[in-house]
């Protein structure tokens, strides 16, 4: 299977969401994280470093319920555009 290559606007989102999810980590370890989320530590390394930039709906949402996260503030602050 062939995959179709990313645009430039999704890659730029994929960072940004790698950087918000970061952010909202702090000093918590990328393991701890993880787990908590049901995802392996180098799975949320993919995301986080934008060489997973088109996650899963429920690995974003995963992710947002452990970091205290809103899906709607992850959606405004990935957003290329104003939302």
């Amino acid at each position: 299977m062939v995959r179709t290559p990313l645009t430039p606007e999704e890659r730029e989102r994929g960072e940004r969401l790698g950087f918000l999810l970061r952010e909202a980590r702090g000093g918590r370890s990328m393991v701890e994280i993880a787990a908590a989320a049901g995802l392996s530590a180098e799975t949320l390394r993919k995301i986080e470093t934008g060489r997973a930039p088109t996650p899963a709906f429920f690995t974003v949402a995963a992710l947002a319920r452990v970091l205290g996260l809103s899906l709607d503030e992850v959606v405004v602050r990935c957003a290329l555009v104003p939302v």
